[in-house]
C-alpha cells in the first residue's frame, strides 16, 4: 500500500495507532525495552511523534491528525521497524519505578524487576526502622536504580557507579532533571575500586550477566544496546564474580548486597552450589535476582574469591 493511500485512509490518532501495531506485528518486532506488546508501542511512538504526553491518548484518540503529523508519525513507525531500534531509543524516554529517564543507545533501556523491590523498600531484607543511609547503585546505566532509590530514601546519601564514561554522562542528565545532584553522586568505577575506603548500608547492582549463548541469540534490538552493558564472559559472571568477592568490604554491618543476574541464575547455582542465595519472587514478573547479607558473604568468602583467582 503506497503512502498516500495510508495517509488518505488513516484520519484520526486511534487509527494511526491501530495501523502502526499491525505493522508492528507484521514486521514481527521484538518487545522488551519498555512496552510488550505491539499496541502499547504503537501508542507510544504515535504520541511521540504528535509531541503529546503518552497518558493524553485515551482523551485524543478521536482527534484528526494533520497531514504534516501524518509524515512524522510514519516516519517514526518506519524508523521502528526497518532499524529494528528499541522505541525508547526513538522517544529518549524510559520509564523504571513509576519515573520517567532519559535513554539513549549509550545506556540499556531500563526494565529491571529491582525496581518492585525499590517500591517495597526492600522489605524484608532492610528493616523499616533502619532505614538504609548510604546506598550504592553499582553498574548504574542510566543511574535509574540509583535516583529511585534516592526517591525512596530520601536521607540516604546515593553513589552511582560505571566504567563507562558515556554511561555516567547519561546517569548526570537524569541525576540533574530530577533535582538530585546533591543526593545522587555518579562515579567512574571498575566494579569498586574507586569507593574502596567507603561502606554502604545497601548495595544494589544490575551489572552485565548475559552469557555468551544467549548474547548470540539475542533480538535485533538488543544489539542497539551498549555491548558492555549485555554480555560479560562465557557464563556471564565475570563481573558477579567480582561483586560477591569485594561486597563484604563495602557493607556496613547489617549491610546487604541485590544483585540482578537474570537468566544466568542457573550459572550461579551451578557455579557456587553451597552459597544460600536468597532469590527474590516478583509479582509483576522477573527473576534472577538474589540477596546476601554481610555476614552471610563473610561466611563464604573464600569461595568467593577462588572464583575469582580461578577464572
Amino acid at each position: 500500500m503506497s503512502q498516500a493511500v495510508i495517509f488518505s485512509q488513516l484520519t484520526t490518532v486511534q487509527d494511526w495507532v491501530r495501523w502502526a501495531a499491525s505493522e508492528f506485528n507484521r514486521a514481527d518486532l521484538f518487545f522488551g525495552h519498555g512496552s510488550d506488546n505491539a499496541w502499547d508501542e504503537a501508542i507510544a511512538l504515535v504520541m511521540f511523534s504528535l509531541e503529546l504526553p503518552q497518558q493524553f491518548y485515551e482523551k485524543s484518540s478521536t482527534c484528526v491528525v494533520l497531514e504534516e503529523e501524518k509524515s512524522t508519525i510514519y516516519r517514526t513507525v518506519e524508523k521502528r521497524i526497518t532499524e529494528q531500534c528499541p522505541a525508547a531509543y526513538i522517544t529518549n524516554q524510559a520509564q523504571f519505578a513509576g519515573l520517567s529517564f532519559y535513554v539513549d543507545e549509550r545506556v540499556l533501556v531500563p526494565r529491571s524487576p529491582i525496581a518492585e523491590l525499590i517500591s517495597k523498600h526492600f522489605t524484608p531484607f532492610i528493616k523499616e526502622s533502619m532505614p538504609p543511609l548510604r546506598i550504592l547503585d553499582l553498574c548504574t546505566g542510566s543511574a535509574c536504580i540509583g535516583i529511585a532509590c534516592a526517591y525512596a530514601f530520601p536521607e540516604a546519601e546515593v553513589d552511582v557507579l560505571d566504567l563507562s564514561e558515556d554511561a555516567l554522562n547519561v546517569a548526570q542528565i537524569n541525576i540533574e532533571g530530577h533535582g538530585l545532584s546533591a543526593q545522587v553522586i555518579p562515579i567512574q568505577s571498575d566494579v569498586f575500586s574507586s569507593v574502596k575506603q567507603e561502606k554502604y548500608d545497601l548495595i544494589i547492582s544490575n551489572p552485565p550477566y548475559v552469557d555468551k549463548e544467549d548474547v548470540d541469540s539475542l533480538p535485533a534490538e538488543f544489539k542497539h544496546e551498549p555491548e558492555m552493558g549485555l554480555g560479560c564472559g562465557h557464563d556471564g559472571l565475570d563481573i558477579v564474580r567480582e561483586i560477591l568477592a569485594q561486597a563484604a568490604s563495602q557493607l556496613t554491618e547489617n549491610g546487604v548486597l541485590i544483585c540482578e543476574v537474570g537468566n544466568s541464575q542457573i550459572h550461579v547455582e551451578s557455579v557456587y552450589p553451597s552459597v544460600p542465595f536468597a532469590w527474590i519472587t516478583f509479582e509483576q514478573g522477573g527473576h534472577g535476582v538474589f540477596a546476601l547479607s554481610k555476614a552471610q558473604l563473610e561466611q563464604y568468602q573464600e569461595i568467593f574469591d577462588q572464583q575469582v583467582i580461578a577464572r
